[in-house]
């Protein structure tokens, strides 16, 4: 899957937003209820893409043994996050998984009326 492909993606999700909140301008992020996502990294790192997605600990550690193309995350807590390289023995049905995956892992922390709210929310409506 090439950036360009993740990004659309993850636009596409229920609600989705993106901006660059860091200090660093190449780093974009992508937020669901105000909650952050996604981390995509907009400049190659050895000339690859990396992506960074939520994921509930079992989860990340078995994705970590499968496939080398899945570590630790960067900035957050790396049992929370786990950093994925486009371009690398990961699928992309894999990929768009995680991607829901990660959403998923944001709204069922919410508050039962926010988590409400957004699960009521059509395609297009914003968060």
């Amino acid at each position: 899957m090439n950036i360009e492909q993740f990004r659309e993606h993850c636009l596409s999700i229920k609600g989705a937003k993106e901006s660059t909140p860091f200090i660093d301008p190449n780093v974009l992020v992508f937020k669901v209820v105000e909650k952050m996502f996604c981390m995509l990294s907009l400049e190659p790192k050895d000339g690859i893409f990396w992506v960074d997605l939520k994921s509930n600990p079992e989860y990340t550690q078995e994705l970590r043994e499968k496939y080398s193309g899945i570590g630790p995350g960067h900035v957050k807590s790396t049992l929370l996050w786990h950093r994925v390289t486009l371009d690398s023995d990961v699928p992309d049905k894999l990929i768009i998984e995680l991607i829901h995956h990660s959403v998923d892992e944001i709204i069922k922390k919410l508050p039962k009326v926010k988590r409400e709210a957004y699960n009521n929310l059509s395609d297009n409506t914003p968060t």
